[in-house]
């Protein structure tokens, strides 16, 4: 071949590529030139060879694989994080890992997209692999065109070395993935609803029978999270206490939330900003319920006004870089005090939470603490003349009445998801509480202002109290205690904030 032909042959290999490469990218991105593909991985500084310290959350992590590889001898467990969720057009919705991948992984914050942890327990010696997308190279397209993975949209990816220092795991390319997953017989296991994907890939390895299988893995992988160790339990605390600085900012923006209008949103955005300073996100929709608002149980469209001399129902909660999140209610008089409607309706409340926090021990069932809140509530409807039965009728599975005024229940678990466990069989989920578990404590009263049968003084008031509780040998623990509850310490909270 002589030069000249050479030069034609290169020419025509880059033309191809530009073509090949041009194909990929979004219609409004201009085409890269081959100066500028010579050019971009050029004069820059090496990456810090100083690899990261090990994240808080190895131990506590490492321990939960152990159990689970105990809890199924011999088998293949493939735990996908997920996928980026289209929000529009070219845009997704920030990522947040499945929350199985998170328990096992100990990876929090927005890692790892695409990636599998793959937990092997027919294989010892690499019984616990980790399959993500590391950095690529300056040199490679990579770096500079892919907008999910790439390195100057992104920002800077871990290697397999850094990501294995931070996890304690075997790293592998996620490109290995199919052909691990491939190899052998053992019995193979997938968290079906974390990716797609990933899941197809399984079940063509597999025979039939598969998906009860693959239900058997949730089902354990959630009841495993009933109890909290204590690194995970310092995670909820932590939460907690953030979330109680962020309620600190709520309560000096309410003045300011009166006078712009659209009030719920302003409170809501006070939150969320203080969520995203402390931790990683709000662990949840957040819930800025003003007046009749309230009334609605997941009022989380958040663009109603606040008014003076009405009552604001604020549930939200700061989830931590870890993930695990708080989840409390609060709620307050928008002028600072309580009317005497207001108090009465909100001491109910009080009260049916203490009776609940006092038979969160061991020794009961987690639905005995609805049982115990509901009895206080249903007296006191009882007492306003509001309950058209007796107490015990409105109690008994016959009756029901009361869940006109209180139609949720007032505990569920809580930890990497804000409703935890939810997998986990009905009855594990109700059944005895044991140290370690961590629930919330919520019940309200519903007066909505269109109810005839409440008197004319309770209409349009919704209130809740929630805390987040952890079961002991003892009396619970009260996680969420720095953040005021009791109607003069609440409106002395306010007081104290408005008048610094």
């Amino acid at each position: 071949m002589t030069d000249v032909q050479s030069a034609r042959t290169s020419h025509s290999e880059d033309a191809q590529l530009s073509a090949a490469e041009e194909q990929k990218l979004p219609k409004r991105q201009t085409p890269f030139s081959q100066a500028f593909r010579q050019f971009i991985p050029t004069d820059w500084a090496p990456y810090d060879s100083t690899l990261p310290e090990p994240l808080g959350s190895v131990p506590s992590a490492t321990a939960h694989r152990d159990a689970l590889a105990s809890r199924f001898p011999g088998e293949r467990l493939v735990i996908p994080a997920g996928t980026l969720v289209r929000r529009n057009n070219d845009c997704d919705y920030p990522f947040r890992p499945n929350t199985a991948f998170v328990y096992y992984s100990g990876l929090g914050t927005d890692r790892e997209p695409d990636a599998v942890l793959v937990i092997d327990a027919g294989s010892p010696e690499h019984r616990d692999v980790l399959y993500f997308k590391p950095r690529a190279p300056r040199t490679d397209r990579e770096f500079y065109a892919d907008s999910t993975y790439g390195e100057m949209w992104v920002g800077k990816r871990e290697s397999l070395a850094e990501m294995s220092a931070m996890t304690g795991l075997e790293c592998r390319d996620i490109s290995r993935f199919q052909e691990a997953v491939s190899a052998g017989d053992p019995q193979v296991r997938v968290i079906r609803d974390a990716d797609s994907a990933v899941t197809e890939r399984i079940d063509a390895l597999r025979s039939s029978g598969s998906e009860e299988a693959d239900q058997e893995l949730y089902e354990v992988s959630s009841e495993a999270r009933f109890c909290k160790d204590e690194w995970e339990t310092g995670q909820l605390r932590d939460a907690c206490r953030k979330s109680r600085q962020a309620f600190d900012a709520v309560i000096a923006e309410i003045p300011a939330a009166v006078e712009k209008g659209r009030g719920e949103r302003w409170i809501e955005g006070t939150f969320g900003l203080h969520a995203r300073h402390l931790g990683n996100n709000v662990g949840y929709g957040s819930i800025c319920a003003a007046g009749d608002h309230a009334n609605t149980l997941h009022w989380v469209r958040n663009d109603g006004e606040l008014r003076p001399g009405e009552l604001i129902l604020i549930d939200a909660g700061i989830e931590v870089d870890s993930l695990y999140t708080a989840d409390i209610t609060r709620t307050f008089p928008i002028s600072g005090r309580f009317t005497p409607a207001q108090r009465r309706v909100y001491q109910a409340v009080y009260e049916a939470q203490n009776a609940a926090a006092a038979v969160a021990t061991v020794g009961h069932d987690h639905r005995d603490i609805h049982q115990a809140a509901i009895r206080v509530i249903a007296e006191y409807l009882a007492e306003w003349g509001i309950l058209p039965v007796s107490v015990e009728d409105a109690l008994s599975p016959e009756g029901g009445q009361f869940r006109r005024w209180m139609v949720h229940g007032t505990s569920h678990h809580l930890g990497l998801d804000v409703h935890d466990c939810a997998e986990a069989s009905r009855h594990d989920y109700s059944g005895p509480l044991r140290p370690g578990m961590t629930v919330s404590d919520e019940p309200g009263i519903y007066f909505r202002s269109t109810d005839l049968l409440v008197p004319e003084e309770f209409r349009g008031i919704g209130v809740r109290i929630e805390d987040d509780i952890r079961i002991t040998d003892g009396e619970c623990e009260w996680l969420s205690k720095d953040t005021p509850r009791q109607i003069d310490d609440v409106e002395a909270w306010m007081a104290e904030i408005w008048n610094s």
